[in-house]
């Protein structure tokens, strides 16, 4: 028994992949691509895309929103985790990164339920809400540190009640509880910390899996 989180070692993250993680080969794939990048951190780990995949099953979600595409592994988990009729919606400014998404998401055979918005997010977010109103089970945010007070609200209003908000990087490597770490970036996150705490739209649980995700589930 234990009071507390247990510490994640080397080691025992190790262990961890090898008797929890199932991951397909096209993600496999896509991540050892991705590993040869320079921006090779801003993808989430693979035992983190397995969880969103099982709280997508758990909800029967089929409606998806993302803020942040970057190569598109978390677009792809998510998108092999729908019903044939879901589909995916993901935002990213980046031709770039997204190109590799798109070989990956065609080679999966699922490229038809994911829809690329390229642009800056929240002119895709604002175009989203007032073509379709709402009605997403699920979005995930993992974007511009500074951003995500804004594409916060902007997902609650796209998701339907009882729809789930999760968003990346909210322990930040431990620098949000490192009050010598004045950074921009880190700041911005121990501010919407402070915020999704204090919001009682929402039910909240920070989860300390991959660098911190906060899952906020629409009230």
């Amino acid at each position: 028994m234990s009071s507390r989180t247990i510490q994640v070692t080397d080691t025992l993250h190790r262990y961890l992949l090898e008797h929890s993680l199932r991951e397909p080969d096209v993600l496999q794939r896509l991540r050892a691509e991705t590993a040869g990048m320079a921006e090779r951190n801003m993808q989430i780990s693979p035992e983190q895309g397995q969880f969103m995949q099982m709280l997508l099953r758990l909800m029967g979600a089929r409606r998806c929103l993302e803020v942040g595409t970057f190569t598109g592994y978390s677009a792809l988990a998510m998108a092999l985790a729908l019903p044939e009729d879901g589909d995916v919606v993901t935002c990213d400014r980046s031709a770039e990164y997204t190109a590799v998404a798109r070989r990956y998401w065609s080679e999966a055979g699922v490229d038809d339920r994911i829809a690329l918005m390229l642009g800056p997010a929240a002119e895709s977010l604002a175009t989203l809400e007032a073509r379709e109103g709402g009605g997403y089970d699920f979005a995930f945010i993992d974007a511009d540190k500074t951003g995500y007070a804004d594409y916060y609200e902007r997902c609650l209003r796209l998701l339907r009640p009882g729809g789930l908000i999760a968003v990346d990087n909210t322990l930040w490597d431990g620098r949000v509880a490192d009050d010598d770490n004045p950074s921009e970036d880190t700041m911005a996150l121990r501010a919407f910390n402070r915020a999704v705490h204090a919001d009682e739209r929402v039910d909240l649980s920070l989860v300390p899996i991959g660098d911190g995700l906060t899952l906020a589930r629409k009230r």
